[in-house]
């Protein structure tokens, strides 16, 4: 069934038995199996509803329905009197969601934020030998600047939250893989949303972690993968104290 989901541009009327046919999830694959089938990319037009309705075989309000769950996800866009568009199709949604979540769950906020970081943790280490192959031998002044900037921050005990993502946005460039990117930045800003709670400015935290990533950036660049992965614990290392991470 799963293998079949994206294969109909028609929604039968007939149900399974036992089994109730909801439409609005049908029609929401039919439209998604639209943009496989006709490869469409961001920023392509989809057909008009009456198009849909018709190539869909569903009403009007099925296809309006659809279409409003596929924008709040970001996988169309609806522009007033132009019709609807493929969307970004971002990480956003599960960004807010994740957020929304974490913030709700009060009884464990920090086992929320710690899962947060290891997560981060452990996508940073998965691509450590990646990372290191695409930069070393390469120079790149514009993170220096950034970690030049941490430091002069974190020396007059000030936060460093956008060099920070800047960063690692920077370095996870270099591995040309659009999934891995919006996933560090997805992990970031929800890790960025629950950050300020902590205090880690505390014994010098700030400047400790500023200087890990100034290794993380010249080991990348020498080539030194140990190192490198060495540099990405130490540059987690001040937050795992705090939140007691092994």
């Amino acid at each position: 069934m799963l293998l079949n989901k994206f294969s109909p541009t028609t929604i039968s009327g007939a149900e399974t038995p036992g089994v109730p046919l909801n439409r609005s999830s049908a029609t929401i694959d039919a439209v998604k199996s639209y943009i496989i089938q006709h490869n469409l990319k961001p920023g392509d037009p989809l057909p008009t509803e009456a198009t849909l309705c018709a190539t869909l075989q569903v009403s009007r309000s099925s296809v309006r329905e659809a279409l409003r769950k596929l924008e709040a996800l970001d996988i169309i866009r609806a522009h007033q009197g132009r019709g609807s568009f493929v969307g970004d199709m971002s990480l956003e949604p599960m960004v807010e969601t994740l957020v929304l979540r974490f913030a709700l769950d009060r009884s464990s906020g920090t086992e929320s934020l710690r899962q947060v970081v290891s997560t981060r943790r452990y996508l940073d280490l998965g691509v450590a030998s990646s990372v290191v192959k695409a930069m070393a031998g390469t120079s790149n002044p514009e993170l220096h600047q950034l970690v030049g900037a941490m430091v002069e921050k974190a020396t007059r005990r000030e936060s460093y939250m956008d060099e920070d993502i800047a960063f690692h946005n920077g370095i996870m460039a270099y591995l040309d893989n659009e999934l891995i990117s919006q996933l560090n930045t997805a992990m970031w800003l929800i890790h960025q949303t629950f950050i300020p709670k902590l205090d880690v400015e505390r014994g010098g935290k700030l400047l400790e972690t500023a200087r890990a990533h100034e290794r993380m950036l010249a080991t990348a660049e020498a080539g030194d993968e140990a190192a490198y992965r060495q540099a990405v614990l130490d540059h987690y290392a001040p937050l795992a104290d705090i939140l007691e991470m092994d």
